[in-house]
């Protein structure tokens, strides 16, 4: 997989949200209705990535910087927004390999800590997860009063900056 450092407005982008977004209404019964804006993804304060194979938009996933404030955040923190792999392209490892960039990304930017949000619907996502090293932190964001709500962290300190995540071409 090609992962490019892309707009979060980008049309591939566009198109692989609206994806993510059909797959909560299936899920969930409704899109995720958390505040998201293109500039909140542009560096310094964050970045998205898209991931290609063979020319087609596979995979997307960002972060957006996060300080303290009343929604649950500490200083420090990534956000990790829209990651998400296309069903036919899953079981190959892609998630993994771009919520890694990710982490590099945002190591690189003086980012300390990824936190995410996902949903007890969503068993997959809280495996990977898991399995990256993400353990349960307090509850966050658009979502933090939903029973449904599972909100995950990671320490970045020990991640550091990749050379692949910083080569990605702009």
């Amino acid at each position: 997989m090609q992962i490019r450092k892309t707009r979060y407005d980008h049309p591939d982008a566009v198109l692989l949200t609206a994806r993510v977004q059909q797959e909560y209404v299936e899920r969930y019964g409704g899109p995720d209705e958390t505040p998201l804006d293109a500039a909140h993804f542009d560096a310094p304060y964050g970045r998205f990535l898209l991931g290609h194979l063979d020319g087609v938009p596979v995979a997307t996933g960002g972060w957006r910087a996060q300080d303290a404030s009343t929604e649950g955040f500490q200083d420090g923190d990534a956000e990790l927004k829209r990651m998400y792999v296309v069903p036919e392209a899953r079981g190959k490892g892609l998630a993994r390999r771009m919520l890694a960039e990710l982490e590099h990304d945002a190591a690189a930017a003086g980012r300390s800590r990824m936190v995410l949000e996902t949903g007890t619907m969503q068993p997959e996502a809280i495996a990977l997860y898991t399995s990256c090293g993400y353990t349960p932190v307090t509850k966050f964001g658009h979502y933090k009063d939903s029973p449904l709500s599972v909100c995950l962290g990671k320490s970045l300190l020990a991640v550091g900056p990749a050379s692949a995540a910083e080569a990605l071409p702009a």
